[in-house]
């Protein structure tokens, strides 16, 4: 098994546990989940060219990031430094997070949050609501197409923007007509290789109706050029950021 169907089967377990303990109503009586959500499109497009930033504390490719990443301290960095919106990985068996991490970043900031995770299951959907996400990551490589289909209307229904990921040219052929955003993962999800070409390659493609992002390996002024002269509207940027600190210097050159 590759690292991805590692964490599917893994996840499935989690979400199996979330269901004996919580039912979906229950959600409801969280004080976010009737807030009113922000729109990432909307931030991203408002934008020359977003930054989604990302807070990670490790990963399967890039070992130990941040492990003692102060959310709120690392979130209010991401929204006084420009991002349009700030990702939040909510795995914790393989990237150290919770979905306390978005509780935090929703009381300390007043951008987008996204919710990224491995979703599989409209549960998660109602807890990341409760949480206080505006949007959810569906990931094309983990999801049949029926799937994907109905969890983009799912998170609709909650007010929720779906960031849909493809990887590969068969994922964007089946990409669900009613999502927000459209992210391009230069990484391989399940080799975990990464180059930035595969942003250019999958570029012509692209739904031409929807943001487009590009996420993994971006790191400097000269990438986001390059992706912006290509049709990107944004990039999706964790690693590089949290080990560098240099988001200002990705941003101050991207405005309108």
């Amino acid at each position: 098994m590759n690292v991805l169907d590692n964490i599917i089967e893994n996840k499935r377990k989690e979400v199996a546990l979330l269901k004996e303990q919580r039912t979906l109503e229950s959600f409801s009586k969280s004080p976010y989940f009737e807030r009113e959500t922000l729109s990432l499109k909307a931030f991203i497009m408002a934008s020359g060219f977003g930054i989604i930033a990302e807070i990670k504390r490790k990963s399967p490719s890039g070992g130990d990031i941040k492990t003692d990443v102060n959310i709120i301290e690392q979130a209010r960095f991401y929204e006084q430094n420009g991002a349009s919106g700030i990702s939040i990985l909510t795995d914790e068996a393989y990237f150290g997070g919770s979905i306390n991490d978005v509780l935090e970043a929703r009381e300390a900031v007043s951008i987008p949050l996204l919710r990224k995770e491995f979703i599989i299951d409209e549960i998660q959907l109602y807890e990341a609501k409760a949480a206080g996400a505006d949007a959810v990551l569906l990931i094309g490589a983990v999801l049949q197409p029926e799937e994907a289909e109905h969890l983009t209307k799912a998170a609709h229904s909650l007010g929720l923007e779906v960031l849909y990921e493809v990887h590969s040219r068969e994922e964007v052929a089946f990409i669900p007509a009613e999502v927000d955003l459209v992210a391009v993962n230069n990484r391989d999800l399940k080799a975990q290789q990464t180059t930035l070409q595969h942003s250019f390659s999958l570029a012509p493609i692209l739904p031409a109706n929807v943001p487009l992002i590009s996420a993994s390996g971006i790191k400097t002024p000269e990438d986001i050029a390059l992706l912006k002269a290509a049709g990107f509207n944004g990039a999706l940027i964790g690693e590089s950021i949290l080990r560098e600190g240099h988001l200002a210097q990705l941003t101050q050159n991207v405005k309108p």
